[in-house]
């Protein structure tokens, strides 16, 4: 799928929280954009104000008004960024901000795991003439091939922590359970599931630190929505639970503010490993 120059209109973003939404509406006005954000309330950053034409701060579950939002800004083509908790759907406060569409989109899903719900969403604005593409097509930058990103390299200890954790990660993945899996000397410690990944990664260092974090795409990933990203955010996780390396999955991750986290790990003796499963144990 190809952005396209002459989409008319506004690219429209809907934007969770994390950096990924202001990094997303940079390249679009780089490339002479102008951008029409639906800003998450609770979730998405307010500078992106600052980074977009127009923007409308919506509570997740407003579905309605997103959509009229986007029609009026003459939006046909659009992109989803930034995490949007799957917990707000178990909270009291949020969902009572359910609008008709959004409860309608719900009720229609066989189940709750996320390709359900985002791929509801994804239908929803292609029946709205909104065609959304690919999170990565703004930012192919962000993506990382195969390598040991900083100085610190990762032990013989780390590689065999990786090589024994990965084909459960990737086995997790594929059943939309989570994305991210905490292992230290060939033994889980913890599984990502609705609590998100930093949380999983901070549960893991209250059994022990030193563990190795590693996170994973789908292996039926839907390069639309939640492809794998890390970020400053992930590396305090990292710090704060005695992580000692983040292995993720090379040419398929979105890597944000790249100097200043291969930075800050390196001076916390963390190593940041794009891993090539194709080659288990190796220095990619």
């Amino acid at each position: 799928m190809t952005l396209s120059a002459d989409a008319g209109g506004a690219l429209g973003l809907i934007a969770g929280g994390g950096g990924l939404p202001l990094a997303m509406a940079r390249s679009a006005r780089r490339r002479g954009r102008g951008v029409s954000a639906i800003a998450l309330r609770g979730q998405a950053d307010p500078r992106l104000e600052e980074q977009v034409s127009e923007i409308a701060w919506l509570h997740p579950g407003e579905v309605g008004a997103m959509l009229e939002s986007l029609h009026r800004a003459g939006v046909r083509e659009a992109v989803l960024a930034g995490r949007m908790p799957k917990t707000l759907l178990y909270d009291e406060d949020a969902t009572r901000h359910l609008d008709d569409r959004a409860i309608a989109l719900l009720s229609g899903l066989a189940d709750r795991a996320d390709d359900s719900i985002l791929g509801a969403l994804a239908d929803l604005l292609e029946d709205e003439g909104i065609r959304l593409l690919d999170q990565a097509e703004l930012v192919p930058e962000l993506i990382p091939g195969p390598g040991v990103l900083g100085a610190v390299a990762p032990s013989a200890r780390q590689r065999a922590d990786v090589a024994f954790g990965w084909p459960i990660a990737r086995a997790i993945a594929g059943l939309d359970v989570g994305q991210t899996l905490v292992v230290k000397d060939c033994a889980v410690l913890a599984v990502e599931a609705v609590e998100g990944t930093d949380a999983a990664i901070r549960r893991g260092g209250e059994v022990t630190s030193g563990g190795c974090v590693l996170k994973v795409a789908k292996p039926r990933q839907d390069p639309r929505f939640d492809v794998p990203t890390i970020g400053l955010g992930t590396l305090e996780a990292l710090a704060d639970s005695g992580a000692s390396l983040l292995a993720f999955e090379a040419e398929r991750t979105l890597v944000l503010d790249r100097p200043e986290l291969v930075a800050r790990a390196d001076a916390a003796g963390i190593a940041i490993w794009a891993y090539a499963d194709a080659e288990p144990g190796s220095s990619a």
